[in-house]
């Protein structure tokens, strides 16, 4: 008997809720709207903050390297497009000395500096992240062409050998540039010498435009130092060391931070941490809105069904006093609730993939980065739920305060 007459109250109640949502659409697609946006704040921000950390993580990852080398912190800087500062000098010496250990395959001086690349010596140039290996075979990736014929030029520290003018550039550069393989560029660390300083495109490598998330020209270590004025002091962001196969980290890492006090040796999720670390406040800034954009979704939503529940007090005045029970009323508010949490919710996640897509277009652009902003299943998941539940747990709550009104107020 309970049973009957509980879908008897169900069946009255969702007559009422679409009733009710048929007679105010505009109110209903205002609310929907609502919703909409307050999950898609809450989806881009949690986006926000998952791709700054597995977007890091991905850019090491993909390094393929062991132990990471550097003569202190690891600042980022957004000059060129994006990419680190140099900070370890006589790199060359250094690496050389971490290699002579015997876990140690091989240890690799890189450095990352501005410079200034055109395709004609009097027409426009820009600026890219040139980058500096003294070897290329096992340290760059090359999909087309060939890859970086040596450094010669180095000649064991004297700078006096021939130079290969050689460059690899990925496909993002070329396109930027519109050039190919076998065409040549000008490229140098001021205006001056890239005027004066012409260089042969030898094939397309991925490997650094997939680090830094910025379209970087590659050339011979020596030949970066000499096109940068920089020969004196071999500058290189780090030292990049692989082991050989069965090798410790661990064991190898303490090993080389007691032969080398003077260096920080980091493993790949260190060196993150290092690199992650000068933006802090930034960090700390973002954790702090996705807590303010998930307050704030709440909020809202809890806001928009409590006026939806509100404006509706004269009709649920009327039908009260009529003698429909105040447990129908309810289960029907709480139907507009669940309605609109449902469709809000739907809104907003259908909104969030093209909205990820613009944002880390714009991320392209502003900070040399893609992918800064990631989704996935459980993000969209737990916004569509909050949605839902908010939505059906504010108009519950709005139905009640009504239900405890006398009628002849509500009317």
């Amino acid at each position: 008997m309970d049973l009957k007459r509980w879908l008897a109250r169900l069946r009255a109640a969702g007559g009422i809720t679409v009733s009710q949502l048929r007679h105010h659409r505009l109110r209903l697609g205002l609310a929907i709207i609502g919703v909409g946006l307050a999950v898609l704040a809450m989806t881009l921000l949690a986006g926000v903050g998952v791709g700054v950390l597995e977007t890091g993580e991905q850019q090491f990852g993909a390094a393929d390297r062991d132990l990471w080398v550097t003569a202190g912190e690891t600042r980022l800087t957004s000059a060129g497009g994006g990419g680190f500062e140099n900070s370890l000098t006589n790199s060359r010496s250094v690496a050389t000395e971490m290699e002579s250990h015997e876990s140690v395959r091989s240890a690799v001086p890189l450095a990352f500096e501005t410079v200034y690349v055109g395709t004609n010596g009097d027409g426009e140039f820009q600026t890219f992240i040139g980058t500096g290996v003294p070897t290329s075979g096992s340290v760059v990736q090359v999909t087309a062409g060939n890859e970086l014929s040596g450094d010669p030029h180095y000649a064991n520290g004297s700078y006096d050998g021939e130079r290969t003018n050689e460059v690899l550039i990925d496909e993002e550069t070329a396109r930027a540039l519109d050039v190919e393989v076998g065409d040549t560029i000008h490229v140098g660390g001021s205006l001056a010498v890239a005027r004066n300083t012409e260089m042969t495109v030898v094939g397309i490598s991925p490997t650094f435009e997939r680090m830094l998330g910025a379209p970087t020209v590659v050339m011979p270590l020596s030949e970066l130092h000499q096109v940068t004025g920089t020969t004196q002091t071999e500058p290189a962001t780090f030292i990049t060391i692989t082991l050989e196969d069965g090798a410790d980290i661990d064991t190898v890492q303490t090993s080389l931070a007691k032969d080398h006090p003077e260096y920080e040796i980091r493993s790949n999720q260190e060196q993150l941490e290092a690199v992650l670390q000068e933006q802090v406040l930034i960090l700390a800034a973002g954790g702090t809105l996705v807590v303010l954009a998930l307050g704030a979704g709440i909020a809202l939503t809890h806001t928009l069904l409590t006026l939806v529940i509100f404006q509706q007090r004269a009709a649920f005045g009327a039908l009260t006093a009529q003698g429909i029970s105040s447990s129908v009323l309810i289960l029907s508010v709480i139907g507009q609730g669940l309605v609109i949490g449902i469709l809000g919710g739907i809104v907003g996640t259908a909104l969030t993939l093209p909205a990820v897509d613009l944002l880390n277009r714009l991320a392209v652009a502003v900070v040399g980065f893609d992918g800064l902003v990631q989704m996935s299943p459980a993000i969209l998941a737990s916004a569509l739920a909050i949605a839902v539940v908010i939505g059906t747990a504010a108009a519950a709550l709005a139905g009640w305060r009504l239900s405890r009104t006398p009628p002849l107020e509500n009317l």
